[in-house]
């Protein structure tokens, strides 16, 4: 299963750190097997339930989010650097993680995707940070997915974790005008 998370999802190979990327993986094969979820589910699960027939998955959402992070990090270096550093395997695995939460936070029906049990109790960031410090991941890693929402933004948040937030949004607000949602 190891083989095929990497191949559906080549930027958690990308993690140079080998520690981190093998806890990156359990956290990830975890979740999966929390959730119900198998491997390929990653293409079909949506990336959110709050906008109707949602047609990008929870796998584009994640990969997306880990390569404009990346690269909004490299820009900002580049402009401040030396004063700017963000370290490229926190910030990989935290856009890599930022949504795991979402696989034990939604469920299939016969008819649809909806909110789990676990969902409609806890939202994805808090269980998705739980599952990451589980897995002992470094605190920096747990504070960018406990905080990538933005919803707690009076909260400290690391330049990491603000990168991640701003490129996960990249993904879901020009959807929503595409989609023409309000």
């Amino acid at each position: 299963m190891n083989d095929r998370l990497l191949d559906r999802f080549p930027e958690i190979g990308e993690i140079t750190d080998a520690d981190m990327r093998n806890k990156t993986v359990a956290c990830v094969l975890e979740a999966l097997t929390l959730g119900g979820w198998q491997v390929d589910d990653l293409d079909r699960v949506p990336f959110t339930l709050m906008i109707p027939n949602n047609p990008v998955s929870l796998l584009a959402h994640l990969r997306a989010t880990v390569q404009s992070a990346l690269k909004i990090a490299d820009t900002l270096e580049q402009f401040f650097s030396p004063y700017y550093r963000i370290d490229r395997d926190i910030l990989r695995c935290g856009a890599i993680l930022h949504d795991i939460g979402k696989l034990m936070e939604f469920m299939e029906t016969e008819k649809r995707f909806a909110y789990s049990s676990a969902g409609r109790l806890l939202s994805h960031p808090v269980t998705g940070a739980a599952l990451a410090m589980k897995h002992g991941l470094p605190l920096e890693v747990v504070h960018i997915v406990a905080y990538h929402t933005g919803e707690d933004a009076a909260r400290y948040r690391t330049p990491a974790a603000i990168v991640v937030h701003h490129s996960s949004q990249i993904v879901y607000e020009p959807l929503k005008d595409l989609l023409n949602i309000a």
